[in-house]
């Protein structure tokens, strides 16, 4: 449930109402929006039938949430979430642009991607350290060495780095480098995993699993939100359908059912949503129109030569081609992009 506080209530009475709630056996998340002060408390609800908590000081409202995901829930939070990244907000007015290769190679090779992405609008730098690939006999990625290589390039051009968290074992040198922890698609459901990252402070990356529903995912996103961290993205990156001429079909639907039910940004990843070099730059107008917050792009500075993904990764000079159209459809429906 939502207990909404009054707008005069004291620091002294919300403390009040906190303390009551957890002797009641609830876990609680206070959050404070521009005009109210909100407490989620999750836990039994039959634990209030004889305890009124509508009539304690400084209470204005107590509204049920009779959804399955609580915390994620527009219910909860009526605003939309913005994320502050090192000044780079997903969820405001102007997109968020992550780009960069699927996999880091080399320095040098990361270090032009995040030199051309830079220059056209991407404030986030993507790059896989850690590999979970469908095949044993693939390239894993390059570890640790390539999350310095990653940091110090994003670092070259002010950009914040998002990378994906395949095993808990790996958090604290992942954080170490990384601004943002991804969840990648594989592990959307490794509960284990979205518990720990819920209790980081970092900002997580989370992506929509092959075979998951919008219920699955905003469930999924609630299990990091249920450890004390709500600073979310949300990513959808296609399902798997019956549809063989793409890699995936990259569902834009989800995200005005989700921006209708969720407070949590959502970006759209049009190049593993389609896994096609050609459905990227329409896939990417496409999202954007149906109300993304921003894109997830694969960029690669010889994709002939990629060790991973190089048929769904554009040129540098493709990249800016998407870019140039992707600022007149933000700009038609009064968006902007970063320049």
């Amino acid at each position: 449930m939502v207990i909404v506080i009054r707008p005069d209530a004291t620091g002294e009475q919300i403390d009040f109402i906190t303390e009551k709630l957890k002797s009641y056996g609830y876990k609680l998340n206070v959050s404070k929006g521009v005009e109210r002060t909100i407490i989620g408390a999750i836990g039994d609800e039959n634990a209030l039938r004889d305890r009124p908590v509508k009539t304690l000081p400084g209470v204005e409202d107590v509204i049920p949430i009779l959804k399955p995901y609580k915390l994620v829930s527009r219910d909860f939070r009526k605003e939309d979430t913005v994320i502050d990244v090192k000044g780079v907000k997903i969820g405001g007015k102007e997109l968020s642009v992550m780009a960069g290769p699927c996999s880091i190679e080399s320095y040098e090779m990361i270090h032009e991607a995040a030199r051309r992405a830079s220059a056209h609008g991407a404030k986030v730098l993507r790059g896989g350290a850690f590999k979970p690939r469908t095949s044993p006999y693939s390239f894993q990625g390059m570890g640790p060495e390539a999350l310095i290589y990653l940091r110090k390039a994003a670092d070259e051009f002010g950009m914040v780095v998002v990378t994906e968290l395949t095993d808990p074992r790996d958090i604290d040198i992942v954080s170490e480098y990384a601004d943002i922890l991804q969840i990648g698609a594989r592990n959307m459901q490794n509960f284990r995993l979205l518990h720990e990252v819920g209790r980081q402070e970092k900002p997580v990356l989370l992506k929509r699993g092959m075979s998951a529903t919008v219920k699955d995912f905003l469930l999924a996103a609630e299990h990091i939100a249920n450890e004390g961290n709500l600073n979310i993205i949300l990513c959808e990156r296609g399902i798997r359908t019956f549809e063989t001429e793409t890699r995936n079909t990259l569902d834009l639907s989800c995200i005005p059912i989700i921006k209708s039910v969720s407070h949590l940004p959502i970006i759209a990843d049009p190049s593993h949503g389609t896994g096609k070099k050609v459905c990227i730059g329409p896939m990417s107008l496409a999202a954007v129109a149906a109300g993304a917050d921003g894109l997830m792009i694969e960029v690669h500075p010889c994709p002939e030569e990629a060790l991973s993904d190089g048929d769904q990764s554009l040129t540098p000079d493709e990249y800016d081609e998407v870019m140039n159209r992707v600022e007149v459809i933000a700009g038609a429906v009064g968006r902007t992009v970063a320049k």
